[in-house]
């Protein structure tokens, strides 16, 4: 029986590794966000889930949750790296870059959904205290599955992820003056609390500036020291000092040790050495979050909402709603079309994982009662399950209102169109795309260009050019250009299987089109080939018949036979291409 208390919670800990073996790989072979599906597991395996029933059958309790201490131990550890992560994102560089849209957009969107939630608690009966706390805790998103999911939609480049990015940001520096409040509240009581919150924010931004001066020096001399061993563990240690060193620093001045370990990531983040802690830190990042939110998820009682299930319904909806209308509002003034402000409404709306932290933190100081605060999480909790839904629909909005307004511009443009004949036609213009205009346009060469990237159709329509949006693959627009009229199509796309499939639409509709192709590879180059490419070049190809020709000219090699040599091995590979998969197979 000793040894069981020698390691205290291993049961705990071995059903958690257990359960992240299975469920991460699970999850990235679905699709499914990862904050969602930990939430979803640690609601079901929890104390107030399948945890009820481990009583009446033991056996239960091998497979499930069903104790509050195991789980605050595991919660406690992933909040920590949870805010080392966030601070590790943060740095002066970035945020000065995106300065308009951090401190312009992030800071109203704060200030304003915290006044209309707190304002709205005030109004329902609750006391001023408890609505100022609430209303700050719920103006805040969930950093981790917005940024997952504009992600899996490519979308983290585009000026809605960009907005929204910087959005996050900006609540994510809220997460010190929310906790620095909740502490100076939970310190006082009486009139005096006004004077007391703004002597103890005083403090302790004293003593942040101090471990963040001391802390910064010592961090970033560490560091500099023992890199040069270049020892993988070293560094490792070195990494899991700094945030429980800073932590431990934190609680010690009076401050929580959430905010010590964010401080800890701010600290790395301005050092040379940021992006080699980001690689270190990668491969434990899935499962350091799955802790952190398979343990907010057993936190949550679900039997609250057969209590009263209108209340928290009325509650969800009050809080997407307020904060969809806020964030949308102040994307389209920052100048997102409306649909795309609508979708980043509807994103954002959610509440964020601090606030489990800061909610507990608030119940902790005896700021919030215990019974709101745990109302509260469950909304929280079932506003980020919602959030895809959320998401999906606020995508088909965005779409639909720029579809509309492309079809708008793009039956201004068929006039324009219409005499398009005889012109080179370049599908995809990107980097290859654009430097073949420019070549094109050198000589005199007339040419129709199509892109799918909106934003850049704007901006280079703007400036005169020729450029479309569009698919031109598509058989109508093909039709409206006059391609069989044209010298010759150019398909330049980066993504391999959007050219493979506009080779053969194309070459349906015009057996005898001339089609230039780029291709990534020589496997992609032979599928383009077969599909009905007149010409094949392979971006690997290119790169390394240009090198080696540099090569053997620093060689002392005639130009004209290098160039010989390298004509030779184009026309070797477009024998290949050629060449039947049998034969391919046999040569090799």
């Amino acid at each position: 029986m000793q040894e069981q208390h020698a390691f205290p919670f291993l049961r705990e800990i071995l059903l958690f590794l257990i359960l992240s073996g299975i469920l991460i790989p699970t999850l990235q072979r679905l699709r499914i966000n990862q904050v969602i599906g930990f939430l979803a597991v640690g609601t079901l395996v929890g104390p107030f889930g399948l945890g009820l029933l481990a009583e009446d059958l033991p056996w239960l309790a091998f497979l499930t949750f069903p104790r509050d201490d195991g789980i605050s131990m595991l919660a406690e550890i992933g909040v920590l790296f949870l805010m080392f992560m966030i601070g590790l994102e943060l740095s002066a560089a970035r945020l000065w870059a995106m300065r308009r849209w951090v401190f312009g957009a992030g800071t109203a969107q704060v200030l304003i959904t915290a006044a209309l939630i707190g304002g709205a608690l005030i109004l329902y009966g609750l006391d001023t205290q408890a609505s100022v706390i609430l209303g700050l805790v719920l103006s805040l998103s969930s950093t981790a599955v917005v940024m997952q999911l504009l992600a899996q939609q490519q979308a983290t480049g585009s000026r809605l992820g960009q907005a929204a990015f910087a959005i996050l940001m900006l609540q994510d520096l809220a997460v010190v003056p929310i906790l620095l409040l909740i502490g100076a509240l939970g310190s006082g009581a009486g009139d005096g609390v006004a004077m007391l919150a703004i002597t103890t924010l005083a403090k302790a931004a004293i003593a942040i500036a101090l471990i963040y001066l001391v802390g910064g020096r010592v961090v970033h001399k560490l560091f500099r020291s023992f890199a040069e061993h270049r020892q993988p563990d070293v560094f490792m240690a070195l990494i899991l000092l700094s945030t429980f060193g800073i932590a431990g620093l934190s609680a010690a001045a009076g401050l929580s040790m959430a905010l010590g370990a964010m401080i800890a990531g701010l600290l790395l983040a301005e050092t040379e050495f940021k992006h080699e802690v980001e690689l270190m830190v990668e491969p434990f990042k899935g499962l350091l979050m799955g802790l952190f939110f398979m343990s907010v998820g057993m936190s949550i009682d679900t039997r609250q909402i057969l209590e009263a299930p209108l209340l928290l319904g009325a509650a969800l909806a009050g809080l997407v709603l307020i904060k969809a209308v806020v964030v949308a509002l102040l994307t389209r003034i920052g100048g997102l079309p409306w649909g795309r402000a609508v979708e980043g409404g509807l994103l954002l709306g959610q509440g964020g994982e601090f606030a489990f932290v800061a909610i507990g933190y608030a119940i902790t100081s005896k700021v919030l009662d215990p019974s709101l605060g745990a109302r509260v999480m469950l909304v929280v909790g079932l506003s980020l399950f919602i959030t895809p839904l959320l998401a999906r629909l606020g995508r088909a909005i965005g779409e639909r209102h720029e579809h509309a307004a492309l079809q708008q511009a793009a039956a201004a443009d068929d006039q324009e169109l219409a005499s398009a004949r005889g012109r080179v036609i370049i599908a995809g213009f990107g980097r290859v795309g654009q430097q073949l205009a420019k070549l094109l346009g050198e000589q005199n060469i007339p040419f129709v260009a199509f892109e799918c990237n909106a934003k850049l159709v704007s901006k280079l329509h703007a400036e005169g050019k020729p450029v479309y949006f569009g698919n031109a693959s598509r058989p109508e627009l093909l039709r409206r250009v006059h391609a069989d009229e044209a010298p010759a199509i150019v398909l330049t796309m980066d993504h391999p299987a959007s050219a493979l499939q506009a080779v053969r639409g194309i070459r349906r509709e015009y057996p005898h089109a001339r089609l230039f192709v780029r291709s990534r590879d020589e496997k992609h180059a032979r599928a383009l080939r077969q599909a009905g490419a007149s010409v094949v070049v392979p971006e690997t190809l290119e790169a390394s018949l240009q090198l080696s020709a540099f090569v053997l000219e620093s060689m002392g090699l005639d130009e004209r036979l290098v160039d010989g040599i390298v004509d030779h091995e184009r026309d070797l590979f477009a024998a290949k291409l050629l060449e039947p998969e049998a034969d391919l197979a046999k040569s090799r």
